[in-house]
Parts: C-alpha cells; structure tokens; sequence
C-alpha cells in the first residue's frame, strides 16, 4: 500500500492555529547514504543520533516554522525500491515541491554515475508535474579533511560534475552548495540562504538588523532561530562574517547543553545572556523575547564593548515582532 510509505513527524503547538499561508514544501532527495537525514539532524542539533542512523524507510515528513510560515520537509528514503516507487508516484512525492534539495556523497565516486541518473529521473518527474522548482545540489560529506589533504582532486571532481549535470539536463535553475555535518555552518548557511528566498520580508529584517547593529555600535550581528537557521545578519567586513559564522554553531550547541545555568568560558551577566571574550573581542548570545512564537529566536553579536542596553535590545525585538507576524 502506497500508505506505507509516508511517516509523517509534527512539531506544532498543542492549540492548532491556521497557519498565515500555506505550507511550503521542501524536497530532500538523491541516493541511499548519501547523507540527507543527517543534514536534518545536523540542523536539529541531534548529533547523538547521526551515528546511530539506519536508511530512511521510504519517505518522512517533519513540519516546522520558518518566519512564521509553515515548511513541509520532505525526506525522501534512496534506496533503489523507493526510488522506483516515487518515480511511479510523482503525484504524490514530488507535486508541490517549491524547492529541491538533491544530495550527492562526493566521497563515494564509484555511485556518482548513479546519482547523476537519479537526478535525471527526478527533473524528468517535474517535468511531467509541470513544474521548476529550484534544485539546489549539495556536494555532501566535503569534509575539511578533504579541502585540507585533497583540495585540488575534489575541487576537480566538483567542476566535473556541475558540467555534466548541466549537460545531462536542460534546466535553468540549479544551484551549487559544499556541505558537511563536520562544518556544520556550510549546512547553517546554505539552508538559510535558500529558506530565505521563500520569505519576502528578508531584505527588511536585513535592513533593520543593520540598523539595530549600528546603533549598539556592534562589528556583526546574527539572528538565528532554534532550527539553526540565519534569518538575517550584519557584517562589519569578512572578518566579521568569518568568526561570526564558525562561532554559529558553537554557541548554539552551548545553550542546548547549558541553558544558561552552569558556568562556562567567558561569563553570564543576567539570565539569558552569554558573554564570551576572544581574539579582544565580545561574543554576546541572547534570546530575543519576541512574542508569541514557536521557536526561539536568538541574536549572536560581536562587539569591543560588552556592555548594551537592554532598551536597545528590547526595542529591536519590538520590531522584529511587528516585521515577522504582522
């Protein structure tokens, strides 16, 4: 039975409200192994179950929020009989899909030959549904070991296969990510990017963080939800965005392990606020008290001066409140 294969996972409120538009579904395919559940566990932070993962059993499905919107994530199990059944099905696995995230193992060369004939089926199957959602193509398990001791052969590998995709299909929009669960911001980053393409308010909140960043005379501020993902940033220069970006995941990570409870690097001023000093610089974490959400949204500074204003930063929630849900 075609029920069979759709395990439907929810994390919503108790109290079901309508959402304010209509779910948004993103797509998560390509071959068995090739780490597409553990870029979701990634992002959920639940790096305990990554190396305990089994193959996903047909397809998955998680809701969660982004910016008040409401995104259906589909993970689509790869093994060769899933596969053929979502290729018979395209109605119901693939019709829909606003955005595809097709996952490749750069690692596993031997399978790239198949991956590549997988995601021909996959374009083919829009295709017939009549739609083009961007595909956006993750050159998956590019570890830093590997841009460290084999830069140059992988760095060939990835020119080679975005020229033979291009060839292999005739489809306009395909997009490019490196990613790895061992540099868990190239996951940070890239998912961010492409969910913000979905929300028209992001070029606002950018602006309004940048607004927010001068007036606190701050060098970077980020804004990040619970999922891990950026909802908008500032960055003084690329130093900025450098540090601000490996210190992400870090801090984040920290706030699960400690919530703000127990001593740790650096010093807590008042509850809910985390202090590290490095490089003589000021990170400062906080969770923004933005009303009446689900997830937690957070905001990750670095400035020279540690000391702000809480005005200043109950201001600013103030009006990411009115941007987000008004």
């Amino acid at each position: 039975m075609q029920g069979e294969f759709i395990l439907e996972i929810q994390y919503l409120s108790k109290e079901k409200k309508e959402p304010p538009e209509p779910q948004s579904k993103i797509l998560f395919t390509g071959l068995d192994a090739a780490g597409k559940t553990s870029i979701i566990l990634a992002l959920q932070r639940e790096f305990s179950k990554i190396a305990l993962l089994k193959p996903t059993r047909g397809a998955q499905r998680r809701i969660f929020e982004f910016l008040g919107r409401e995104i259906a994530e589909w993970d689509l199990g790869g093994q060769i009989s899933y596969r053929i059944s979502y290729l018979k099905n395209p109605g119901k696995y693939f019709d829909g899909t606003e955005i595809a995230i097709y996952v490749i193992d750069i690692q596993n060369k031997p399978r790239i030959p198949e991956a590549m004939s997988y995601f021909k089926d996959v374009v083919e199957q829009f295709r017939k549904l009549e739609i083009e959602p961007p595909i956006y193509v993750f050159f998956h398990k590019y570890d830093p070991a590997l841009r460290r001791n084999a830069m140059n052969e992988f760095k060939s590998l990835e020119i080679d296969l975005k020229e033979k995709l291009r060839r292999s299909v005739d489809y306009k929009r395909i997009y490019y990510y490196n990613t790895s669960i061992y540099d868990l911001n190239s996951i940070i980053s890239a998912m961010s990017e492409i969910l913000l393409n979905l929300y028209p308010k992001a070029e606002l909140i950018s602006k309004t963080i940048d607004e927010f960043a001068k007036k606190v005379d701050s060098e970077g501020v980020v804004v990040i939800d619970d999922n891990s993902l950026i909802i908008g940033y500032f960055y003084k220069d690329e130093e900025t965005k450098n540090l601000l970006s490996a210190s992400t995941p870090y801090f984040l990570t920290l706030n699960d392990s400690f919530q703000f409870t127990q001593v740790i690097p650096g010093r807590i001023e008042e509850e809910g606020k985390m202090i590290v000093q490095r490089f003589g610089r000021n990170f400062i974490f906080k969770k923004l008290n933005i009303r009446d959400v689900k997830t937690p949204y957070y905001i990750l500074m670095l400035k020279g001066d540690p000391a702000i204003n809480k005005e200043d930063f109950d201001s600013f929630a103030n009006i990411m409140t009115e941007i987000l849900f008004k």
